[in-house]
């Protein structure tokens, strides 16, 4: 078996408000029968999504701040979208930077934040992150002449302890840039006691929540995160993103920006027209998740509840996977995380990648083959000149059938 990572099925918890075959009918895009094992690149998305964003474009597409009724429903919506993101993440709104996606948000906050340091500082980054919580801060780095420390994964193991960041964080850190999970393999490093290190030496901490915020519960308080950023395209909603911190922190940064445009938090830190249709999906998206959980309460409160419901079941759903990947001859999983969430990386000795993914789509299966924008993570494997990996990655809508089905096509492109 290859069950090293930390299983919780045997404490229920939280149960979800109405049965999985319920849930999957949500979803129009399971209708045609495809498994669907592609959901840390985006998942679909449900029917109550889809008709907020459709309503928005029918009655709220003016822009925010006028006198008039649709310019009212505009701002009600971005204003209605931070607080829905302070409850799911757990903090509050004027703290939400809304924006494209985590990259173009990480790329913005590295520019606001490096234009402080000096030749001599230092950031550290860790080849167990996706390349957007890398390479923003490495060329930040390089531009002000700071230096580019690198924490580094066990490839045995997939596990990023804390203590690889021992030796590498001192007085002149700035920031440690980390993953609260690998888009790739899954590992959940221990956030806190990594936060824990970079403050006491007066560094920040920056923490890419994109893959970890449909996989569970979030607190970014409790991480210790100064800064979490994620895609609401990877948690059932639009393609959009939002980064989270203490308004005094965003009050502390001045980013670039145009004359006229805001001076106050969060805005100063969005560029342009928000996309209003987008932002009453996410609230949609936010709502339908904390609809899940069978309890009383607030919208908070809900969500923690769905998210731990949904982890259990996620959790189920990797026990089932990983048991039969491990047993079928010539299948490599890479990474042994004992936390980790439901997203598995591997390969089949004598297929490239590109080869196994178009076999299991010829079949209805869904994954992604490559680097997945793990980059470092590849290289570290040894695989980034051999086409990479193939990535399944189980979510909410998935069920075991999904899994079965997996298993069954990839046990038939094993080697005899």
């Amino acid at each position: 078996m290859h069950r090293t990572f930390e299983a919780r099925t045997q404490d229920r918890g939280p149960a979800l408000a109405r049965s999985h075959e319920a849930i999957r009918a949500e979803f129009p895009g399971l209708l045609e029968g495809s498994v669907m094992l592609d959901g840390a690149a985006g998942t679909l998305v449900p029917g109550a999504v889809i008709d907020a964003v459709s309503e928005a474009l029918r009655f709220s597409m003016a822009n925010v701040h006028g006198e008039f009724a649709a310019s009212e429903r505009s701002t009600r919506t971005v204003d209605a979208a931070r607080a829905a993101l302070a409850d799911l993440l757990g903090g509050t709104p004027d703290g939400v930077v809304l924006g494209p996606n985590m990259t173009t948000l990480t790329f913005h906050l590295a520019d606001a934040l490096s234009a402080a340091w000096e030749p001599g500082d230092e950031v550290v980054v860790t080849s167990l992150d996706h390349d957007a919580n890398i390479r923003p801060w490495v060329l930040a780095a390089e531009r002000r002449g700071a230096t580019v420390r690198w924490a580094e994964f066990d490839t045995e193991t997939g596990e990023l302890p804390a203590e690889a960041f021992d030796g590498l964080i001192g007085d002149r850190t700035r920031l440690v840039a980390v993953t609260a999970a690998s888009n790739a393999i899954g590992t959940k490093p221990d956030v806190r006691a990594i936060t824990d290190r970079a403050h006491a030496a007066g560094a920040l901490a920056y923490v890419d929540g994109v893959h970890a915020s449909s996989h569970g519960p979030i607190d970014v308080a409790a991480l210790g995160a100064d800064f979490y950023v994620c895609s609401t395209y990877k948690l059932f909603g639009p393609h959009t993103g939002a980064l989270i911190a203490a308004p005094a922190q965003l009050e502390a940064l001045q980013p670039a920006k145009l004359a006229p445009a805001p001076e106050g938090v969060p805005d100063r830190f969005e560029r342009g027209t928000p996309p209003f249709e987008l932002l009453a999906g996410v609230v949609a998206a936010i709502d339908w998740i904390a609809g899940l959980a069978d309890v009383p309460g607030t919208r908070r409160g809900r969500v923690v509840a769905a998210l731990t419901a949904v982890e259990q079941h996620l959790t189920m759903l990797l026990e089932r996977a990983l048991d039969g990947l491990a047993g079928i001859r010539g299948v490599r999983l890479l990474g042994a995380a004992r936390r980790r969430t439901s997203t598995i990386s591997f390969v089949v000795e004598g297929r490239h990648p590109d080869e196994v993914a178009q076999r299991l789509a010829e079949q209805g299966i869904a994954v992604w083959a490559g680097d997945n924008y793990a980059y470092e993570l590849m290289r570290r494997f040894g695989l980034d000149d051999r086409g990479g990996a193939i990535r399944a990655s189980i979510v909410l809508y998935n069920d075991r059938g999904d899994v079965d089905r997996l298993l069954e096509a990839v046990a038939a492109l094993a080697p005899r």
